[in-house]
């Protein structure tokens, strides 16, 4: 052993005290490593949760990681009162000069400690909205939605925004509280139309598909109620009637999940268009030009 010490003195110049310490440093992050593997393995062994699985290998590998750090510090610094002067002298600079990744850290904090959202959740961050994959302690992770692809459906691209973003722009989670969205269509149809009949058509075709919906959404709505004061004295479908320039406009209201939007707006639509050409009296509407010859007009106006 002391042939060995001699022999890193001499040739590579590390001295036996700085010796020790690599030893104590390489056991650390051995005995460690193999604390970080087993925890995993055993949590692997107990549960097939994708999402599960992903939060216990980031706490295991942030607890294991923050670990590692204090006691190899501990062993590169001689007392514990340097480390403290240290220490302060330290975090007063890191203060000054990495102001946006320690902000990134408190908003890792933030949303570790009062979940404006989690994994899995769908939310909207300023203009960036998209489904949350990931959650690391400088950034989080997003699967755009919406953008150039309609009815909020994944463009594929990932987006990585800043942690400290939740302090300075609004965020609206789709998946909290109230698991529902209302979502609108709107039909137009001309003035000549029945639009009675119209409305009836649609009232029965959004009803269907929105049925076990809205019996859901009364038992999420009452689970919501107990921690937002949220409130919606009606859940059924309906349609609206108003008027525009081109037609008479009919707009079906009703719940949707908001990650089966799209796919409920092509099933309506399909049974709308297939209604709708059934019945002579209903056509739909759209903007038309009339061009007026005076000079014909008059011809063929009667004496």
């Amino acid at each position: 052993m002391n042939t060995i010490t001699d022999f890193l003195q001499t040739n590579i110049g590390i001295s036996p005290d700085n010796q020790t310490k690599i030893l104590y440093s390489a056991v650390i992050l051995l005995v460690l490593g193999v604390l970080r593997f087993s925890i995993l393995k055993i949590v692997w062994r107990f549960t097939e949760d994708p999402k599960l699985r992903y939060k216990w290998k980031r706490s295991v590998s942030f607890i294991i990681g923050l670990l590692t750090v204090i006691l190899i510090g501990s062993v590169w610094i001689k007392a514990i009162g340097q480390f403290g002067a240290f220490l302060g002298l330290f975090t007063a600079g890191l203060a000054i000069a990495l102001k946006d990744p320690l902000t990134n850290i408190a908003g890792w904090l933030f949303i570790m400690t009062r979940n404006p959202f989690s994994l899995g959740d769908r939310v909207q961050i300023g203009k960036q909205a998209g489904d949350v994959i990931d959650i690391r302690l400088f950034q989080f992770t997003l699967l755009e939605i919406g953008n150039w692809v309609d009815s909020d459906q994944s463009t594929g691209r990932i987006i990585h925004i800043p942690n400290g973003t939740v302090f300075t722009k609004a965020q609206s989670n789709y998946s909290s509280g109230f698991k529902f969205i209302w979502n609108e269509i709107s039909v137009l149809v001309t003035f000549e139309s029945d639009w009675n009949m119209a409305r009836d058509l649609l009232l029965k075709i959004v009803s269907e598909h929105a049925k076990e919906l809205s019996s859901d959404a009364e038992k999420k709505i009452i689970e919501a109620s107990k921690k937002y004061m949220i409130f919606y004295q009606y859940l059924t479908p309906i349609v609206y009637t108003s008027v525009r320039d081109s037609g008479i406009k009919l707009t079906m209201r009703y719940i949707c999940d908001p990650r089966k939007r799209r796919v409920t707006e092509h099933l309506i639509w399909e049974d709308v268009l297939r209604a709708f050409a059934t019945y002579k009296d209903i056509e739909f509407a759209y903007p038309t030009l009339r061009y007026f010859d005076r000079k014909v007009e008059k011809d063929d106006s009667p004496l």
